[in-house]
């Protein structure tokens, strides 16, 4: 595992599973049925052909080997505004195979920033990783979760809680890659 995959998985396993952020991951990881695509590229187009051959994967094996996959992108898109417009590109290409309905896109980046809030909003760490990611979800799989899961609306809203809790100490432990 490349150092860049190493980073990512703790990010997961610290941030994402052990701050509880996504209750639907802790299980998949533990079944290593999350893969870390690193893209080696420094161009857009050859990072979304990246994008679209880990959709094709993701198509192509079954849901009990591979349920979601994260593409990191460590040599571009560090600027969160250039991030946010190559987003859409991907968004345009799930809809161009005509996936919408089968994936959907969650975004990460090390500068998120929810529109309408301020940089340094604490809410902003509920989407913020060492790297540019782009998470390629499984639509059905997430339907299936959210049927069995209390109240999936207040996940956003127990996440903000629970970031906006964190010690200055503690968000030093989980966000090392922040501390400039």
């Amino acid at each position: 595992m490349s150092n860049v995959a190493q980073v990512v998985q703790q990010w997961l396993e610290d941030v994402v599973i052990g701050l509880n952020l996504c209750p639907f991951a802790a299980k998949p990881n533990r079944n290593k049925q999350i893969k870390i695509h690193v893209s080696e590229h420094s161009d857009e187009a050859a990072l979304l052909e990246d994008i679209y051959q880990e959709l094709r994967n993701l198509d192509e094996t079954p849901v009990a080997e591979l349920e979601t996959t994260l593409v990191v992108a460590p040599y571009m898109l560090a600027d969160f505004d250039d991030y946010n417009q190559f987003l859409d590109l991907v968004e345009g290409l799930v809809v161009q195979l005509n996936k919408q309905g089968t994936y959907q896109i969650a975004s990460f980046h090390p500068d998120y920033q929810f529109y309408g809030t301020e940089a340094d909003d604490a809410e902003n760490l509920t989407n913020r990783s060492p790297y540019p990611i782009f998470h390629l979800i499984r639509e059905e799989s997430m339907e299936k979760v959210l049927k069995h899961y209390p109240d999936p609306e207040g996940i956003p809203e127990r996440n903000i809680e629970c970031v906006e809790n964190l010690t200055t100490e503690q968000k030093r432990q989980l966000f090392p890659y922040l501390i400039k």
